[in-house]
């Protein structure tokens, strides 16, 4: 990546996501984050130069700088990769871990955070704006839509599908060939041997719906 990258967003996955850009030797020119009262403040020496709305900054995207998207919010994660389209035209990059394994026969889409020892395996398919995080594993052939996130250490077994924006907390097990609904979200520590519906939430061993 020749362009420096500017961070949409300065919580949660914005500290790792600037040391993924930094392991990778790209650089990153600063955060933008709606929360003012980090204006001004750094991160590992990168500065959070102002909102995510600014129109001084944005209009480097594009041209002189790519830009990554570090919220875990879907709903406003879904607001700044609408605006970053509509205004510049863009879609953000990818931030790739140097540790995650990702087969040459897997599909990955734009703007997914894959954190260290994430395990992609053959023709599994991501969706974009995903977020993978440390040591979670997409067996082959398992789909995941646009902004789904995955807990550290969850499994994500073969042929499974995970439909846009659903939820899954940290070591879970999905196993082969279940469906999780859009919107759905699974509890952490949970197997799934069954297929949870569009919105629902499941927790347990076996998982079962919470109501």
């Amino acid at each position: 990546m020749e362009k420096p990258v500017i961070i949409f967003g300065a919580k949660g996955i914005a500290h790792p996501a600037l040391e993924i850009f930094n392991s990778n030797n790209v650089v990153v020119f600063g955060f933008l984050e709606e929360d003012e009262k980090l204006h001004g403040t750094e991160i590992n020496t990168v500065s959070v130069l102002g909102s995510t709305e600014d129109d001084g900054f944005l209009k480097l995207i594009g041209q002189k700088a790519e830009a990554f998207v570090a919220v875990d919010d879907n709903k406003y994660r879904k607001f700044l990769v609408e605006m970053l389209h509509d205004r510049r035209k863009v879609q953000p990059v990818n931030a790739i871990h140097q540790t995650a394994y990702i087969s040459t026969d897997a599909t990955i889409g734009h703007g997914n955070f894959i954190n260290a020892k994430v395990n992609i395996g053959t023709a599994a398919t991501i969706g974009s704006h995903c977020i993978l995080h440390s040591g979670a594993i997409i067996d082959h052939q398992a789909k995941l839509g646009d902004f789904v996130q995955v807990g550290a250490g969850s499994v994500i077994n073969a042929d499974v599908t995970v439909e846009e924006g659903a939820f899954i907390g940290s070591g879970v097990t999905i196993i082969s060939g279940v469906t999780i609904g859009k919107n759905a979200r699974v509890g952490a520590g949970s197997v799934v041997i069954s297929t949870v519906g569009n919105g629902e939430t499941v927790f347990g061993n076996p998982a079962a719906k919470v109501k």
